[in-house]
C-alpha cells in the first residue's frame, strides 16, 4: 500500500486538482481522510444520493456519467461528489470506477472541524474548488477534445 508521502504527492501534482492547497495543507488533509477502494465498474458517486462528503481520487480512474452528456473521465488527484458536498442535496452524476481506483473519502464533518481549526486550509480548499468547477462549466459550455 502506497504511503502518506506518495498520496500527497500524487494528490499535489494534479493538474486538474484542489491546485491552491500547499503541501502542508495536504498533509493535514490526509491525516483525516479515509482511505477506500473501488473496483472497475463499481460505484463511487449515485447520482440522485447525497455524497455526504467528497472523494479525492488516488489510483485509477472514473466515468462521470451525466444524463443527456457523454461521460467525462477524472484520474488521480482529481474530486468527485463536490457539487453533493457543497449544496447537501442529491449528486447530480455517477461516477463509475474503470479500472481499480483508490481514493480518499472526508466527509462534511471532518473537512469543517479542519477547516474551524485552520481557516486557511479552508479558504484555499473552497477556491480551489470554486476553480474546478469553473473550468467543468466552461469545459460543458465548450467542450475540448478528451485527453484520455
Amino acid at each position: 500500500m502506497p504511503t502518506q508521502q506518495q498520496d500527497v504527492s500524487i494528490l499535489s501534482a494534479a493538474q486538474h486538482g484542489l491546485i491552491f492547497l500547499t503541501a502542508n495543507d495536504w498533509k493535514l488533509i490526509a491525516d483525516k481522510a479515509v482511505r477506500r477502494e473501488f473496483k472497475r465498474n463499481h460505484t463511487i458517486v449515485s447520482r440522485g444520493k447525497r455524497t455526504h462528503g467528497i472523494f479525492l481520487l488516488l489510483k485509477g480512474s472514473a466515468s462521470v456519467q451525466i444524463p443527456s452528456q457523454s461521460a467525462r473521465r477524472i484520474g488521480p488527484g482529481e474530486i468527485c461528489g463536490e457539487i453533493s458536498f457543497l449544496d447537501e442535496l442529491p449528486a447530480t452524476a455517477n461516477v463509475v470506477a474503470d479500472e481499480e481506483v483508490d481514493a480518499y473519502f472526508l466527509d462534511r464533518p471532518t473537512l469543517q472541524s479542519l477547516f474551524e481549526l485552520f481557516p486557511h486550509v479552508g479558504s484555499r480548499f473552497y477556491q480551489s474548488l470554486a476553480s474546478i468547477l469553473s473550468r467543468r462549466l466552461r469545459e460543458l459550455i465548450e467542450p475540448l477534445p478528451s485527453k484520455f
